[in-house]
């Protein structure tokens, strides 16, 4: 039992369980914290401690105790997995795959850990590598709710919107000089010429006139580019962490996290009902089947207006996803989706727009006209 902030000394560890199950986890968590500065709580009260601050949705807190915990227990499993508990909470995904492999190397027989790692792959857009842990597992309720979302996963046509954000939400502090440093990033650059090619009366040099939106704007990259020809410049963006890098650069005039196709589709009072010109610059990298986004894009387009994207190659007829967790667009399948969505191609060329390992990445460079 508790009396005034003390745990009971009879059970001290089950009454602080006790009180995280029946929704009093803050309680819980002072007595802990309480009875381990008094030096009377040793690992299996720091442990109970990080799950009463995880009930109580102190996510920052709880992987705080889970590293000391660590720190005073490198060698304990039930510590380490603690930690990896908390690290996939926090959604620091590469951080808590790490710390529950190193969980099964203490102990090849802790499951416990080999399901929160599915978990974790799931989290991190690896399908295949959850699946791959699931089946080491005994069949459960949880295991089947996990493999049902992995295979949905594989069959799906598009990547997961939670490993995009997961993804440049962690890439976000680092995204510029990787991008355009360490893989010559040109994308953005390749579009403006490509824009002066199709639509030279739109670009005019006296002053900005479009309306624009960039469609997985990232940190801006594009939005610098174009802001000099746009009277209106909006972005969308998975990532919260990129819109406020984007945000930075105060050349935007509206910015918002929304998933792109969902956005298209429903644009609310955020968006303007139609635009004069459309950017997408390695966003369709994220998205196999383009039939929705393009049909999305030309409802947003304002009659003779353009969408400019671009793409990297892949089957002439259809797309794949490659071994970067990229897809990758034909030349005939991107002809065939624009017509269907009711665009004219107006422009596709051959473009590389970053390298891998030192070569150059084959891909196109859309125009296309509503």
């Amino acid at each position: 039992m508790v009396e005034d902030g003390q745990i009971g000394e009879d059970d001290p560890i089950g009454a602080a369980e006790a009180l995280i199950e029946t929704g009093r986890a803050n309680e819980a968590a002072q007595a802990l914290r309480a009875r381990i500065a008094a030096g009377r709580g040793g690992l299996l009260a720091r442990l109970t401690l990080v799950r009463a601050l995880a009930a109580a949705g102190l996510t920052g807190e709880a992987l705080a105790e889970a590293r000391e915990a660590v720190s005073l227990n490198p060698g304990a499993a039930v510590a380490v997995l603690a930690l990896g508990e908390a690290l996939l909470a926090a959604e620091l995904l590469p951080a808590a795959i790490a710390e529950l492999q190193r969980v099964l190397r203490l102990d090849r027989n802790m499951d416990i850990a080999r399901l929160h790692l599915a978990e974790a792959w799931l989290k991190a857009g690896e399908a295949g590598q959850a699946l791959n842990m699931l089946q080491t597992l005994e069949p459960s309720p949880d295991t089947e709710r996990l493999e049902q979302v992995a295979r949905a996963m594989l069959a799906a046509r598009r990547s997961d919107a939670g490993y995009v954000r997961h993804l440049f939400d962690q890439f976000a502090g680092a995204f510029d000089s990787h991008m355009v440093g360490h893989l010559g990033y040109a994308g953005p650059q390749i579009l403006l010429d490509l824009a002066g090619l199709v639509m030279p009366a739109l670009m005019d040099p006296a002053g900005a006139q479009l309306s624009v939106l960039d469609l997985g704007c990232g940190t801006g990259l594009a939005g610098v580019v174009f802001r000099p020809l746009a009277a209106r410049l909006d972005g969308i963006d998975l990532s919260p962490r990129m819109i406020e890098k984007a945000g930075e650069r105060q050349i935007y005039d509206h910015l918002a996290v929304a998933d792109l196709e969902t956005a298209l589709a429903d644009p609310g009072p955020a968006l303007l009902a139609a635009y004069d010109l459309i950017l997408a610059a390695d966003t369709f990298v994220y998205l196999g089947d383009l039939s929705g986004v393009l049909a999305g894009a030309a409802a947003r387009l304002a009659p003779g207006g353009f969408l400019l994207f671009t793409v990297e190659a892949g089957p002439d007829d259809g797309y794949d996803l490659g071994p970067k967790r990229r897809w990758r667009h034909g030349e005939a399948y991107l002809r065939s989706a624009a017509e269907a969505a009711g665009f004219s191609v107006v422009g596709l060329v051959a473009a590389a727009t970053r390298f891998d390992a030192g070569q150059p990445v084959p891909g196109f460079a859309v125009a296309l006209m509503r």
